[in-house]
């Protein structure tokens, strides 16, 4: 019984709130019409980009331990790419499908579900960490994942060019020529800029509300099945090995752990509305990663706070 209640408070404390907000991004949706794939075009272009330059300009984490957790997410991010490589190769997928089902088990939600929860439940000091975690994603989701998303229906040097017109690669570069110069940016330039940052995440939770209430019966059950199988249940176990076998500190282990072990991102819903890939099995490997992720999460969580 207090195994239970115990459980019951880290949803209520931890994972319900997202989607309390979540709820109203499904309301506006639903009855008022609101366009998902307009507020996904004004994340990509515009919250997005900001969001990650003003998270890299105002970081605090030492090099070192910054450095580790980069290495953790790119390790993470290629082994769950070659397990799901290996567990779609048997389910005779078409060239976009395949590429969707990269896409969207190789990048978790770890911005609109993952920073929110991360805090609940582990504080600011993981929290620094997992907004690490989230800018490396971050950068291979609008690199990697765009070619992904591109290639699924394009050439390789298609795919390439649709990298070069991702606005988050050059707020990334422009985040890491201030620090590397050590210049100031003024407060005409940042104060908007970090404006717009704090708008990206609730309008990305109000995204992921918008998809769900699109949600429809999936086309291809296996398929999903076995991608949100990979999502919530072999890559928290991945990420529990390589956690282990890091030299990580207690907060950056279980943000490290915890980020992994998010539903598939919303931006991958973004990248598949974007370059027309697979959307639809997208977004159902989304929907229902997410609706089951407070199951594995809460789980998750309780065993970290255990130690």
């Amino acid at each position: 019984m207090v195994g239970r209640m115990l459980l019951l408070q880290i949803f209520a404390s931890d994972i319900l709130p997202v989607f309390v907000v979540a709820s109203v991004g499904f309301a506006l949706a639903r009855y008022f019409d609101v366009s998902v794939a307009t507020l996904s075009r004004v994340i990509f272009n515009a919250l997005a980009p900001c969001l990650v330059f003003v998270l890299l300009v105002t970081s605090t984490i030492a090099a070192a331990d910054a450095g580790r957790m980069v290495l953790f997410c790119v390790t993470m991010t290629a082994a769950v790419g070659l397990l799901a490589w290996l567990v779609s190769a048997p389910l005779r997928l078409d060239r976009p499908t395949r590429m969707a089902f990269l896409l969207v088990v190789m990048f978790s939600n770890g911005g609109n579900y993952g920073l929110p929860v991360t805090l609940f439940a582990f504080g600011r000091e993981a929290l620094a960490f997992a907004t690490i975690y989230f800018v490396t994603g971050a950068i291979l989701t609008y690199t990697v994942g765009v070619f992904l998303a591109a290639s699924g229906r394009r050439s390789v040097r298609h795919a390439l060019r649709g990298v070069l017109k991702v606005p988050t690669i050059y707020a990334v570069v422009a985040a890491m020529a201030v620090r590397a110069l050590g210049v100031t940016v003024p407060d005409m330039v940042l104060r908007p800029v970090q404006l717009l940052s704090e708008a990206a995440v609730p309008m990305m939770m109000l995204v992921l509300g918008m998809q769900l209430e699109r949600a429809a019966r999936p086309a291809q059950p296996v398929a999903v099945g076995a991608a949100v199988a990979v999502s919530l249940l072999a890559g928290p176990a991945l990420a529990f090995v390589l956690a282990d076998a890091g030299d990580f500190s207690a907060p950056a282990r279980q943000a490290a752990i915890l980020q992994c072990s998010m539903p598939a991102a919303v931006a991958t819903t973004i990248l598949a509305l974007e370059f027309d890939t697979a959307p639809d099995f997208v977004t159902s490997v989304v929907t229902a990663s997410t609706l089951l992720s407070p199951l594995t999460l809460t789980w998750i969580i309780r065993t970290l706070q255990q130690g």
